[in-house]
């Protein structure tokens, strides 16, 4: 008898199991789907087939230069106050480069290590003028606009996550652009508009040394600034002076939630350890002063300190909405993009297409299993309908590994799948062929079979890692569709593998024992 271990037909059992539960979900509708847990779900359409929303955003890079010289500017303003330092000229020159004009010869040499802290990575040149340049190279910028867009397409993979959307795709194309894709997203309108908004939350003070009125006519005290404010339609200031230097900032936020306060919608927010600290700091030196809440350069709320507040924790109040509480509170979760993002591309792809797609690929697959099952049937005979048992539990086996991978269906994804199921086939025909000759070579049947399984693996295991390289290659080089192909074949050759080899090897095993045929049917 062919020798077939128990643990080997209980790991079959227990395969064959996995494939037709994890399966089964994609045979109902999507009204039980919804009912099932996270862990056994169909698998996931792409935009292709599904539809939804494909936006292309671009990162706008030259903000990011203008705040690392703004950044460096308001350091070296509040350097040369503390160390009581004369200066002239402080401000951005060109589009790399900050300079500032030390008026007194002594502290040029005084303040080199001070100066040299503030930009380890720029290049700083001092004149016999006194003019300090601080000039970033472009292997700086570069590196600084690189972490910035992959800090960009980190926080949009945070924000559409937050609105629960399905399998989205988010990809960096080009040298400064995203590719967003949300499939099942009909209306990319809310998308845009959150993915739009930077989300720079500050905390500063007011500037109540200055009138709204004389810093109308442009005499805003140095250190602070002239911001609009976002509460014009509930009668407030439209706009307020406040000081430039930032109390607490949005990134040493932890948690926010949309909550109500007096029966109005407003934004409860909570800080890291740290940034409690500063801000219960800042609210019991200010008592009695007003505290602006800066989002995206306007002031959305400023509230007077009435009292220190120590527990970390406050509220942002305001003329909001429930959806607008909702926004923001998602907003502050996912973090401040590091730079504005201006959508270039917005295509909205309708369900027909996807529909088609569907059915196409669902024919093709159809067309392509029954010719295979044909095939395999006519050429060898019995052993040939083992060799379709097989085949039908390896699309099993791929569907289920899809669904718990959680990997996205393209249209490509079912190019993949019509391949596999030609090739699944490859490695019965080489181990009934090695079995035939061993048969036509004298050995009797249970000889011919375990030779033919064993001989051929050689050859299988060979065929399908040059196949598996290509594939991984795919997928490292190849964009979204291509990835989506290499993902399926690779799936596909690994079922196959397995059914080819175990599966049909305990079939036969199973025939041979239950019939003990005196001829092979090949």
């Amino acid at each position: 008898m062919l020798q077939f271990p128990k643990w080997k037909i209980m790991m079959v059992l227990m395969v064959s199991l996995f494939g037709l539960v994890w399966s089964a979900p994609n045979l109902l509708s999507r009204d039980v789907t919804d009912r099932l847990p996270t862990w056994l779900q169909p698998v996931s359409l792409g935009l292709d087939l599904q539809g939804g929303s494909y936006l292309l955003l671009e990162v706008d890079t030259a903000y990011v230069v203008r705040e690392m010289q703004a950044n460096l500017v308001e350091a070296l303003r509040v350097t040369l106050r503390k160390e009581k330092a004369k200066y002239s000229d402080l401000g951005a020159m060109g589009r790399d480069a900050v300079k500032v004009r030390l008026l007194e010869a002594a502290d040029r040499e005084r303040l080199r290590p001070e100066l040299r802290k503030l930009e380890p990575e720029a290049e700083i040149t001092t004149a016999e003028d006194g003019l300090v340049t601080f000039k970033y190279p472009e292997p700086v910028m570069n590196k600084r606009i690189r972490a910035a867009i992959g800090q960009s397409i980190e926080i949009v993979r945070r924000r559409v996550d937050e609105l629960g959307t399905r399998e989205p795709s988010i990809q960096h194309q080009g040298i400064d652009r995203i590719v967003v894709q949300l499939p099942g997203v009909k209306d990319p309108d809310r998308i845009k508009a959150l993915l739009g908004k930077t989300a720079k939350l500050t905390f500063h003070m007011v500037d109540d040394s200055v009138t709204l009125e004389e810093a109308g006519r442009g005499r805003v005290p140095p250190g602070s600034m002239l911001l609009n404010s976002a509460e014009q339609e509930r009668g407030l200031p439209a706009q307020y002076v406040v000081k430039k230097r930032v109390e607490v900032g949005g990134d040493q936020l932890v948690d926010a939630q949309p909550t109500f306060a007096n029966g109005q919608p407003v934004v409860s927010f909570r800080f890291s350890v740290a940034g409690g600290k500063k801000f219960g700091d800042t609210t019991r030196e200010n008592s009695g002063k007003f505290l602006a809440i800066v989002l995206d350069d306007k002031v959305i709320s400023a509230p007077r300190i009435n009292e220190p507040i120590t527990g970390g924790s406050g509220q942002i109040s305001g003329s909001f909405t429930v959806r607008q509480a909702q926004d923001l509170s998602l907003l502050l979760r996912a973090g401040a993009l590091p730079a504005p993002l201006q959508v270039l591309e917005e295509r909205t792809v309708g369900p027909d297409l996807g529909a088609d797609s569907i059915k196409a690929g669902a024919i093709a697959s159809l067309l392509g299993i029954v010719l295979v099952v044909i095939f395999m049937a006519v050429i060898y005979g019995v052993l040939g309908l083992m060799a379709n048992v097989a085949l039908v539990l390896n699309l099993l086996l791929l569907t289920a590994l899809l669904s718990v991978l959680g990997a996205t269906l393209t249209l490509p994804g079912i190019a993949g799948i019509v391949l596999t199921m030609g090739m699944a086939v490859d490695a019965n025909v080489l181990i009934y062929e090695r079995i035939r000759e061993e048969h036509r070579l004298g050995r009797g049947i249970i000889g011919s079979v375990q030779a033919g399984f064993e001989r051929a693996f050689g050859t299988i295991l060979d065929a399908n890692l040059t196949t598996l390289v290509a594939a991984a290659l795919l997928f490292q080089f190849g964009s979204g569709p291509i990835k989506g192909f290499a993902v399926t074949l690779t799936l596909g050759l690994i079922s196959s593998m397995f059914t080819a080899i175990m599966v049909t090897r305990l079939l036969v095993s199973l025939w041979i024992k239950w019939r003990r045929p005196k001829t092979l049917p090949l």
